[in-house]
C-alpha cells in the first residue's frame, strides 16, 4: 500500500509554469538628443518550428517609448523579436540608413524586460535596460 500524502504537498511537487514577463522598448534618436517619435515597433515570437509569429504592435509616444504591448500584455518564455520600421519614424531626413531594425532576444523568467535602441546616422546599438 502507497504512504497517504497530503494534496498540498503533492501539488507542490508538481513543476511549475514559468512566469510571463513584461516587454518594452525605447527609440533614442542620438543625433538629435530626443526620443524617435512615431515609430512602427512589432513584437513577434519564435514558435517551435523556427516561424516568427506575430503577437503584439505598438508606435513610440512623444519620448520615443512602447510603455506596453498591451494593457494586459504579459509574454512567456521564449525567444522574441522587435522590429522597427524607420522607413515610417516621421522627422527622419531623407531615407534612412537603415530602412528597418531587428532585435532578437530570449525571455527566461518573469522579469521586465526593456530592450531599447540607440541610433545614429550610420550606427545602432542596443542592450538591456530597466
Amino acid at each position: 500500500m502507497r504512504p497517504w500524502i497530503p494534496l498540498s504537498l503533492a501539488l507542490a511537487a508538481l513543476p511549475t509554469p514559468a512566469a510571463a514577463a513584461d516587454i518594452s522598448t525605447h527609440v533614442l534618436d542620438l543625433a538629435r538628443g530626443v526620443g524617435g517619435v512615431g515609430v512602427p515597433v512589432t513584437l513577434s515570437r519564435r514558435d517551435r518550428d523556427g516561424r516568427w509569429i506575430e503577437v503584439a504592435k505598438g508606435r513610440t509616444d512623444e519620448n520615443g517609448r512602447v510603455r506596453s504591448f498591451g494593457a494586459s500584455a504579459s509574454f512567456p518564455p521564449a525567444d522574441y523579436r522587435l522590429h522597427f520600421d524607420l522607413t515610417r519614424y516621421p522627422d527622419a531626413k531623407g531615407a534612412p540608413f537603415f530602412p528597418e531594425i531587428d532585435l532578437t532576444f530570449r525571455v527566461g523568467d518573469g522579469a521586465h524586460y526593456h530592450v531599447p535602441v540607440v541610433l545614429s546616422p550610420y550606427g545602432y546599438s542596443t542592450y538591456r535596460g530597466n
